[in-house]
């Protein structure tokens, strides 16, 4: 045989061993690669404990002011309103009474009772009580009245009381002769403060005669004054 068959014979079974011996490198490799790529290069070791939260942070650099915002809508005008400061409020009041005047005057003042009032833009209240007693022979009228410092009231109104009797007595000395307890009672405003006369008076009725009255007969008479606040 030739040399050339010779080496042909032989080429195989060089061949052959060294691929057997590169596949079992290649083998090897991809092992390892395998390996680092699932547990890396070291082994991982178990986790550690929680530290503990750090220190605060600093403050820190203030912004810049933003910019101002636009004007609002006007508002509505307001009212002017003066405040006044005012001393609270003191009664003040005053009884003038009479025991069994029997007045039997028909014209003319029958008893007053002084009063100091303090301010002037108050109002009064005052009250006559007592029997009051009419007669005449034909009809007649007689008006009990207040007055303040000799004048009747205007604001609003006098203050007064009536008795009518449509038929009198056939005689003044007849046997009736009724005296009833009445009143005078009423509010006046416009009177100025300080001394004040208050008064109460017996006259007639406009267009109608007089008769004959009594006033204060067996029984106690008496003024009530009181100063009250003026209600607004």
């Amino acid at each position: 045989m030739s040399l050339l068959g010779r080496l042909l014979l032989l080429l195989p079974v060089l061949v052959l061993p060294l691929c057997a011996v590169e596949k079992v490198r290649n083998r090897g490799y991809r092992k390892d690669a395998d390996f680092d790529n699932k547990y890396g290069s070291c082994l991982q070791g178990p986790a550690g404990n929680t530290g503990r939260e750090g220190n605060p942070g600093t403050n820190g650099i203030p912004g810049t002011p933003g910019i101002p915002g636009r004007d609002g809508a006007r508002g509505e005008k307001g009212e002017c309103v003066s405040e006044v400061f005012e001393e609270p409020w003191r009664p003040n009041y005053k009884q003038c009474a009479w025991n069994s005047l029997n007045y039997g005057i028909d014209l003319g003042k029958i008893a007053d009772c002084t009063f100091t009032k303090l301010r002037s833009d108050s109002a009064l209240r005052i009250l006559f009580s007592g029997s009051l007693r009419l007669k005449c022979k034909t009809a007649c009228c007689q008006r009990w009245y207040f007055t303040f410092n000799g004048a009747e009231c205007t604001g609003p109104l006098p203050v007064e009381s009536i008795i009518y009797l449509d038929q009198g007595s056939p005689e003044l000395n007849s046997t009736i002769n009724i005296h009833r307890t009445s009143s005078v009672e009423g509010l006046c405003e416009g009177v100025k403060a300080g001394l004040v006369d208050v008064a109460v008076w017996v006259g007639t009725c406009a267009d109608y005669p007089r008769g004959d009255a009594s006033t204060g007969w067996n029984s106690v008479s008496r003024i009530v004054i009181e100063e009250l606040p003026k209600s607004f």
